[in-house]
This record gives C-alpha cells, sequence and structure tokens, in this order.
C-alpha cells in the first residue's frame, strides 16, 4: 500500500503537526461562535476568573464542547480503525454497525419507560446499549457455515441502525417530555453540554484508548487474516473480545456525550491508512489526533454554516462523510 509518510521520522513529525492542529482546534473552538473571545480573555478566564459573561462562557459553555468534542473525534475513530481491522471491512464504523443507534436507542427508552434522567444514567445506558448492539452484529453476522463475513456483518449491521433510529423516533414522536430531554443526544451535537457530562464517561473513554493502543501489534497480525494469525500464535478469539470491549467503551462514551455522530469512524481511519500504511501502532495515534481534529473543526464550521443559528455537529459530519462514503463504496465495489 502506497503512504505519504515512510519513515518513522515523517511519522513523528506528521502526528506532531496533529497535536499543533489539535491545540489550536480547541483554542478556536473556544474563542469562535456566536459571541467571539479573544485569546488573551480566554486566559484571563483561568489566571484571574472574574465572573464575567465572556469568563462565564468559556469555562461552562466552550471549554466543556471543546473537550467533549475532542474526546468524541478521537473515539470514533478509533473504534472505526479497530472495526475495520477485526472485521476486515473498509465501510466498518461504530454508526454503520448500529453501535451508535443501539446506545442512543437504549437511552431514548430509558428515559420514556423508566423514568431514567441525568448524565451517569444517560451514560450507563449508551455502554449498555453500544454493548448490546455489538454483541447483537456479530451473532447475525456469523450465522452460517461461512461463519462471520465482511459481507454479512455489514448487512447485519446496516439493518440494526436502520431499525433501532426507526424504533428511537417512534419513540421520541409519540413522548413530549422524552423527546425534549433526548432530542440533543439523538441528532449529534456538542452544543449545551456541561463539564459533568464529559467526566462521567472521558475515564472509560482514556482507559479504552489506552487498551487500543496496547493492542495495535496484536492488531497488526490479525489483519493478515485468520489463519495466519492462529499460525503465528495468535489467541484471535480473545483479541477480538478485547478489540470488542475497547469499542464498545470508546463508541457508548461518545453517543453519551455527544450523541450518535456519523462517518468520523469511516473518514479518518481511511486518511490515516493513506498517511502511515496499515500499522496499528501508527494508525491508532493518529486516529486519536486526527480524529479530534475533524470533529473540532467540524463544530467551528457548524457554527457558521447557517449563522447566526447553528446547525448539530452531526449534521456536519454527515455533509463530509456522504461523498466520502461514496467514493469508499465504488473504489470498494471496483476492486
Amino acid at each position: 500500500m502506497d503512504t505519504l509518510l515512510h519513515t518513522r521520522t515523517q511519522r513523528t513529525a506528521g502526528l506532531i503537526v496533529g497535536l499543533l492542529l489539535f491545540a489550536a482546534g480547541i483554542v478556536c473552538s473556544i474563542a469562535y461562535g456566536v459571541t467571539n473571545i479573544s485569546w488573551r480573555t480566554i486566559l484571563d478566564s483561568y489566571r484571574s476568573f472574574d465572573g464575567s459573561q465572556e469568563h462565564l462562557i468559556i469555562q461552562t459553555a466552550r471549554m466543556p464542547r471543546a473537550l467533549i468534542a475532542a474526546t468524541a473525534g478521537a473515539s470514533l475513530a478509533v473504534a472505526g480503525s479497530l472495526m475495520q481491522g477485526i472485521t476486515r471491512n473498509q465501510l466498518a464504523s461504530p454508526s454503520l454497525f448500529g453501535i451508535n443507534a443501539g446506545a442512543a436507542f437504549f437511552i431514548v427508552i430509558g428515559s420514556a419507560f423508566f423514568g431514567a434522567s441525568g448524565l451517569t444514567t444517560f451514560a450507563t445506558l449508551a455502554f449498555i446499549g453500544a454493548a448490546f448492539t455489538a454483541a447483537l452484529v456479530y451473532t447475525l453476522g456469523s450465522i452460517g457455515n461461512d461463519g462471520l463475513t465482511p459481507l454479512k456483518v455489514t448487512l447485519a449491521g446496516a439493518a440494526l441502525t436502520a431499525f433501532f433510529s426507526s424504533l428511537s423516533l417512534g419513540v421520541l414522536l409519540t413522548s413530549g417530555q422524552t423527546f425534549d430531554q433526548v432530542l440533543y443526544w439523538f441528532v449529534g451535537s456538542v452544543a449545551g453540554r456541561d463539564l459533568h457530562i464529559f467526566t462521567a464517561a472521558a475515564p472509560y473513554m482514556g482507559i479504552a484508548l489506552i487498551g487500543a493502543i496496547v493492542l495495535a501489534r496484536h492488531m497488526n497480525v490479525l489483519t493478515l487474516g485468520e489463519d495466519v494469525a492462529v499460525g503465528l500464535g495468535q489467541k484471535t478469539v480473545y483479541i477480538k473480545l478485547a478489540a470488542g470491549i475497547v469499542i464498545v467503551l470508546l463508541a457508548g462514551g461518545s453517543v453519551s456525550m455527544a450523541g450518535p455522530i456519523a462517518f468520523v469512524g469511516i473518514i479518518v481511519p481511511h486518511l490515516m491508512r493513506y498517511l502511515v500504511g496499515i500499522d496499528y501502532r501508527w494508525v491508532i495515534p493518529y486516529c486519536a489526533v486526527y480524529g479530534s481534529v475533524l470533529l473540532l473543526a467540524a463544530d467551528i464550521g457548524s457554527r457558521y454554516i447557517s449563522f447566526p443559528k447553528e446547525v448539530p455537529v452531526g449534521i456536519m459530519t454527515a455533509i463530509i462523510g456522504v461523498p466520502f462514503f461514496v467514493f469508499i463504496a465504488r473504489r470498494g465495489g471496483r476492486s
């Protein structure tokens, strides 16, 4: 596979550039919006907080929003890269395999029928929904004599995505109170979040990101094929199980914070493999950094596409992702 960055020095430099873009994205996310805030004011809000409106906006709205966008972007990108590795399917992602939709569905059901409320409860429901859907997709994709295949798991994921999305919309439309409480999760948005949402899910997602890095070497062997991996001594069942747990934590945490944001898990892994190849020791850190950059940029763009009103970031990622998805699907079909 042709890659843009070949040497270790080039790849390290690319990662440093990504970190600089990440830092710039955080600052720009805090500074720009309906109300623009100077960089000096941002610094002053933490060095000498005075309770002014600008300082309150920074600490209670803009900073949590930036942190949630960055964490959700990193998590979705890494989850997508792992899913594409274990299924050997270049279209695999949490959004297309139903994991995001399943997590959102459990939040909707919990709120509508069991009176669930509160940030911690929603986060727990999202994790449970993600785990349930992942297990269901794997089971449906494994039915038959030929076992798990990329085509069957893709069809199972697409079917469950449509199923859970339709059920969620039906519940939302028949329950006004639930509609108000959950709609901003369902459309995929990082606006209006507070720091408690971030702190509730971030520890699990941080552990999962570390787990993804630990799994990188094993993923390199797994991508060679099941038979080759077994021949090299890999316990493929345990590797897939560990990767599945990591994916559930990343996708569930992302949905609990920002809702079912689509296409990040497809766009970023493909671009990162173009940059650094198929070595997961590089792909996973690159996905984490540039996934954050992508969602931060999409969130900033969502504030201006219909200014002064804001568009949910999930719509922005769809605008970017649909053409990319069509391109990948057509290229895969020709292959």
